[in-house]
């Protein structure tokens, strides 16, 4: 994979200028001396720089997004203290010194230099990385963000103002995609050159910023409605916004962030949902016991080490293992009939909120699969995995995809009113998804056929009828469930599919308040819902014009729904 690290891209540069140009004699330092200075730089280098930043930085708030709706199993057992605001710092400096700073000196470059789609691509970068950082902790610094020692203490624009001039330069990438340039960029990442794909993401994305703010913004659904009815947004899969990462474990390490957290020499370190694999699997009965509800995306999203989970499904319990396995329900779980301490059949995570210690798991907890973490498929060999193994990190990092562009439709067509439209939508958007996710890795590499049959179990060997079965069964509920129930099955697909980024999962749930079927914390009080995050702590405790936020309460300015407790349902 032409991945190149920043020590790399800094030794080929001087490698090019010939042996000794980049060391000096020269004792004035007032400039960084193992810097490049714009004088010095290829645009090339920053742009190969920023796509792997926006990637990392996509990785990071997707996660904590994923968290906060089960989508990823959270740790923390009450939300204020689920997350510190040193936890941001690493993701802030990305974001600001990195990042963005690069955006602004290749820019530089680019314009001098007629480089339009170099500077297109950093826009799209751009905008989506400030809308982010407006979606989870408020107003933010922007306008003079960037101005280095002229300003090291910039005031924080308002959450509005930074959506408006992001969906402004969007505009401008639009233009900028649309016009000639002098040269490419060297490498790109995305969609290698292709500069109609490029527009149909600065599309969508605007359809992204509209569908977010529709809540004090009267005219963004139809501003939404009129780019659905030009046609030229992100509509197939192979449109979609992705980042596609390599197989090399160091020097540099490129495999998906995901993996490394999976696949280690003593197994696995992270723990999956078990709120969403107990969904996905047919409400706590276990892969195949029911087809119909059976979601063959589970065996993708997940791999199973281990057959059995202590204390479920007749399994014996494990208290060593899974110190949960012989323990009653807290109450609260009961009463709500919801999955607790695992799933049967070696669906083995964690439940939301659970602080517990760790312990020795790690050749047995459900780990990251194929999708879209580059793990291994699971296909009934229940083989403890490390290192290299399944497809050794070669995963992506969704950032838009088709499948979620259909679920946006359809909410438009729920708060219209038009639920049978918005039914046609979201199966839409699920087959857009399965189609995704099954056809991830090819077929050779998921199936042996030896004399006649699959060696990959009953639902990878009639993977088309488990589909069909669980649409059937998935349509039933649609056709005789309230506008309620619908919203809830709306939102539960919506977030099954943006499974490996819960940006957007996270966005639509304070939007709506759906689904409201969510596991609760472990915790029966675990204070109010993070409607923002606090600021990070190299921010707020260093910019003398920062004030960290009084609690994790504070709304966004496109959030203006009900405070928290109460909204949403599900805490």
């Amino acid at each position: 994979m032409k991945k190149i690290s920043k020590l790399l891209k800094l030794m080929l540069f001087c490698g090019v200028l010939v042996l000794g140009s980049c060391e000096t004699t020269e004792l004035d330092i007032t400039q960084n001396p193992n810097a490049l200075s714009p004088e010095q730089a290829n645009p090339d280098f920053f742009m190969n720089s920023i796509q792997e930043d926006f990637a990392r930085f996509v990785e990071t708030f997707g996660r904590r997004g994923a968290e906060l709706t089960r989508i990823d199993y959270m740790a923390g057992r009450d939300y204020t203290s689920a997350y510190s605001p040193a936890g941001f710092d690493g993701v802030w400096t990305t974001a600001y010194q990195s990042m963005m700073q690069d955006i602004k000196v290749m820019n530089t470059l680019s314009v001098d230099s007629g480089l339009n789609y170099h500077v297109g691509m950093g826009q799209v970068f751009q905008a989506y990385t400030m809308m982010t950082l407006v979606d989870f902790f408020g107003d933010v610094p922007y306008t003079e963000a960037l101005a280095g020692a002229d300003n090291l203490n910039p005031t924080a624009d308002s959450g509005a103002s930074i959506y408006a001039a992001a969906i402004a330069l969007l505009d401008e990438a639009i233009a900028n995609f649309s016009a000639d340039a002098l040269a490419e960029p060297e490498i790109d990442f995305y969609y290698d050159g292709d500069w109609d794909k490029w527009i149909k993401v600065a599309n969508t994305l605007k359809m992204k910023a509209y569908m977010t703010t529709r809540l004090v913004d009267g005219s963004a659904v139809s501003s939404f409605n009129a780019i659905v009815a030009s046609g030229d947004y992100i509509s197939s899969n192979s449109d979609n916004f992705e980042f596609t990462w390599g197989k090399n474990e160091v020097q540099p390490d490129t495999r998906h962030p995901r993996y490394s957290g999976s696949y280690t020499p003593t197994g696995g370190d992270d723990y999956m949902s078990n709120s969403l694999m107990d969904y996905m699997t047919g409400k706590n009965e276990g892969a195949y016991s029911d087809p119909l509800n059976f979601d063959i995306r589970t065996l993708y999203y997940f791999y199973r080490q281990v057959s059995a989970t202590p204390g479920q499904g007749g399994a014996p319990t494990n208290q060593e293992a899974l110190d949960c396995s012989a323990a009653f329900a807290p109450v609260h779980y009961v009463q709500g009939d919801f999955t607790y301490c695992g799933v049967a059949k070696g669906w083995w995570g964690r439940d939301h909120g659970n602080n517990s210690g760790i312990p020795p798991d790690g050749f047995l907890r459900a780990l990251a699969g194929v999708y879209p973490a580059g793990g291994a498929l699971d296909d009934l060999t229940y083989e403890g995995q490390v290192n290299g193994d399944g497809n050794g990190g070669n995963g992506i990092t969704p950032v838009m995809q088709a499948s979620w562009v259909k679920f946006m439709i359809a909410e438009t067509q729920m708060i219209s009113g038009a639920t049978g439209d918005a039914k046609t939508s979201i199966f839409e958007g699920i087959d857009l998804s399965i189609d995704k996710v099954t056809n991830f890795t090819a077929k050779s590499e998921r199936f042996n056929w030896i004399f006649g049959t699959f060696d990959g179990g009953p639902a990878l060997a009639l993977e088309s009828d488990y589909i069909d079965w669980f649409k059937m069964d998935l349509e039933a509920d649609w056709d005789s469930g309230s506008n309620e129930d619908k919203m809830n099955i709306m939102a539960m697909q919506y977030f099954v599919a943006t499974y490996g980024n819960g940006i957007d999962a996270y966005n639509f749930y304070r939007r709506t308040g759906y689904p409201t079927t969510l596991q609760p914390n472990l915790e029966p009080n675990p204070g109010t819902f993070i409607r923002s995050f606090f600021y990070p702590a190299n921010y707020a405790n260093t910019n003398s014009n920062a004030t960290q936020k009084s609690g994790i309460d504070v709304q966004v300015f496109w959030d203006t729904n009900p405070a928290s407790p109460g909204f949403p349902v599900s805490n």
